[in-house]
């Protein structure tokens, strides 16, 4: 009986064998079923990078840190990448969260991040964690916020340096506040990125993703910070109008070199690995380098053309198209220009050109940029002023100059492009008018026909376009133009206002659109100050203009301290509480020499500064803040403290009790950072608070500054 029943089951286990073989069969023959397909998970695309490449020692305890990202591509799922290359000991990072962006350091909806399934994480030395993924939609060219808290002492930060963004930290021993909704913990800022190396999606509709491979240029450097204006940016916003878009990864790193590298700063070849081949959904690198290489690191044309080859070489190997860009023009950047090195920069141009092979295609960043009249050069448009990194126009020039179809990531884009210029339209308050030109270009193979061209302007501001605004066919190559005039509002404000243009058009059979945008600005005319406002100078070409609560003062002076008092103010008597503060925002100075200065200025008469309470506050043009107050009550600032770098927009606010002043600084008029404290002898009851502003020419003798304030306010 018991042989009869094994007998059976031996049958059963061969039949149920043969029929799981004929399954496997048939499921290797017919196509996946719908359930099938489902367990399948699409795979991650990068949409945000930085390169990681120095560490530093913070000083801090338990603290958390709030990083904004502009991502590229979008998705319905989201991972973040976290490195600890640059350091020698292992970090823990005990709680992380990613969310969209509610404005500075505030986050809509704070998710939570897990790495294995747990809340905390430790990073050995030279490692990487990657977190989990978490369900949250995140749609292309947005804003996320990643937090990030660090449990005990945090002994170092591996960091990428130029972040051009506001990075929000608690102070020493805020604690865990990854979770937070609103930003009101953060009270300290830096601008740069640490540990976080990488932002990843997947669930959408991007066909890989294109690495910007570079150095200070690709990394930012004189655009504009927090608002996301490098050259990687504009391609992704090129990139977004595609029918299938890709990721912009931004792996530039300030004087980065193709043919050398130094610690905390690794060279092309290097990093190549870890930043380009590594990267998730790598499809293309654009290769962008050599001109520190060439300028000052001492190499020749031929050991930079040598570099890209490998560069190349290796990109290929793992299956990446290259694309080259030419090295820009920097003659006048300092002292590093010769013959001789230009003669070495258009050799590896021509390389580049025409490379026989080793690039896909190339992108041609020096012509797009370069100065018709002298070549050497930068043209003024694009130029920031130093003659090395361009502005926010040269970046927006750079991504122009990629032809989007060699990319081989994003399909479907459209070859039809409408650019405004001038590039940086400045309109005078009360100008009747400044031309503005749509330009309509025709990039495709086929005609573009029925283009419709239409600016967009804001609220209250008018245009008149001459002549038509639509443009019945375009061919292959053709460009065409439509100009405005364009004036703005009565009450529009002092400072920049975006104009944009819409260009709708019918190319291939289908309905196409391309957008620009510039941003123009609105610039102040002496026009003098409104009532309870007071004006006095001791120096003679003083003028003032006041709209709304903004302010300018255009003024000479020789200096604003010491033996020297020359100045304009503009002020409110009796508004400088004995105890209380005054604040105000330095918007910009301008046509300035490099000590003038603008900012607060406080005393018992400050038409006659020796009847005490003297002190002024003020964001130099080049050299930092300064505070600087009269200690003995004759009308002469003989005190100094601060330095620092400057920066415009600068918030500053002076807090006195009694004869106590303490003078702060911030960036945003949030996170408040300490400059020094003095004491002013004189100072008694409520004084006289104003704005202030002087050229300090003594060693630039006849210039001029234009110092503009878009805030002042008093406290008790």
């Amino acid at each position: 009986m018991f042989g009869h029943l094994r007998g059976h089951l031996r049958e059963r286990r061969r039949f149920a064998a043969l029929t799981a073989a004929v399954a496997a069969v048939l499921a290797a023959l017919l196509p996946a079923t719908p359930a099938a397909a489902e367990t399948k998970q699409p795979e991650w695309t990068g949409t945000w990078a930085t390169a990681q490449h120095a560490s530093y020692d913070p000083g801090t305890s338990e603290v958390t840190v709030r990083i904004p990202v502009r991502v590229s591509a979008g998705g319905s799922s989201v991972r973040i990448r976290l490195t600890n290359a640059f350091t020698t000991e292992p970090v823990t990072i005990g709680h992380a969260t990613v969310g969209r962006s509610d404005g500075g350091s505030a986050v809509a909806k704070p998710y939570e991040l897990r790495f294995g399934g747990k809340d905390e994480v430790t990073i050995p030395a030279g490692e990487q964690a990657v977190s989990d993924a978490v369900r949250v939609p995140v749609p292309a060219r947005s804003d996320l916020v990643v937090s990030l808290y660090f449990p005990g002492r945090l002994t170092h930060i591996s960091q990428h340096w130029m972040g051009l963004q506001t990075i929000y930290w608690t102070p020493d021993g805020g604690g865990d506040h990854a979770s937070d909704a609103a930003g009101d913990a953060f009270t300290r800022t830096d601008s740069t990125f640490p540990f976080l190396t990488g932002v990843d999606v997947r669930g959408g509709d991007t066909a890989g993703s294109v690495v910007a491979l570079g150095d200070s240029i690709t990394d930012g450097a004189s655009s504009t910070a927090n608002a996301n204006r490098r050259w990687p940016d504009y391609l992704a916003g090129r990139l977004s109008a595609c029918s299938s878009t890709a990721g912009v990864l931004n792996e530039g790193i300030s004087g980065n070199r193709i043919t050398a590298g130094v610690d905390g700063n690794p060279s092309v070849l290097d990093r190549l690995e870890r930043d380009v081949l590594s990267q998730p959904g790598a499809r293309t690198v654009v290769l962008f380098e050599g001109v520190n290489d060439l300028s000052w690191g001492g190499a020749t044309g031929d050991q930079v053309i040598d570099g890209m080859k490998e560069i190349a070489r290796r990109a290929h190997t793992r299956g990446l198209r290259v694309i080259g860009a030419t090295v820009v023009p920097y003659r006048g950047w300092g002292d590093w220009w010769t013959e001789a090195k230009e003669a070495d920069r258009q050799k590896v141009n021509a390389f580049v050109r025409d490379s026989g092979g080793v690039f896909d295609d190339y992108a041609d960043f020096d012509k797009a940029v370069r100065d018709p009249e002298d070549p050497t050069r930068y043209a003024a448009a694009f130029d920031s002023g130093d003659h090395l990194h361009p502005n926010d126009t040269g970046m927006k020039a750079f991504a122009d100059a990629v032809d989007l179809t060699t990319l081989g990531a994003a399909r479907d884009c459209p070859s039809t492009r409408v650019r405004l210029t001038p590039y940086r339209p400045s309109v005078q308050d009360g100008d009747p008018g400044t031309k503005i030109t749509a330009t309509v270009t025709n990039d495709g193979r086929s005609a573009a026909t029925n283009i419709r061209t239409r600016l967009d302007l804001p609220a209250g501001w008018s245009a008149d376009p001459a002549g038509g605004a639509r443009i019945r066919t375009l061919a292959p190559g053709e460009s065409s133009t439509v100009t405005w005039t364009v004036t703005p509002g009565s009450d529009a404000v002092w400072g920049t206002h975006p104009l944009g243009v819409r260009s709708s058009y019918r190319q291939d059979g289908r309905q196409r659109f391309d957008t620009d945008k510039v941003d123009a600005t609105v610039t102040p005319v002496p026009s003098g100050v409104q009532a309870p406002y007071l004006t006095t100078a001791t120096t003679t070409d003083a003028q003032y203009a006041q709209n709304g609560d903004q302010f300018a003062i255009w003024a000479g002076g020789q200096d604003l301290s010491g033996w020297k008092d020359e100045k304009a103010v503009i002020h409110l008597p009796g508004a400088a509480p004995a105890s209380g503060s005054v604040t105000a925002r330095v918007v910009g100075q301008t046509g300035s020499g490099p000590s003038a200065k603008a900012g607060i200025a406080v005393a018992n008469d400050l038409t006659a500064p020796e009847k005490g309470g003297y002190a002024v506050l003020t964001m130099s043009a080049q050299f930092g803040l300064e505070f600087l107050t009269d200690s003995d009550g004759d009308g002469e600032l003989d005190t100094w403290a601060g330095g620092g770098s400057s920066y415009h927009p600068a918030w500053l606010k002076l807090v006195r009790d009694g004869a106590e002043y303490t003078a702060y600084a911030s960036a945003d008029g949030t996170a408040w950072q300490q400059v020094a404290a003095a004491t002013v002898p004189s100072a008694s009851g409520d004084g006289d608070a104003g704005l202030v502003a002087s050229a300090v020419n003594l060693n630039h003798p006849g210039q001029t500054t234009t110092a503009v304030f878009d805030s002042f306010s008093t406290t008790k």
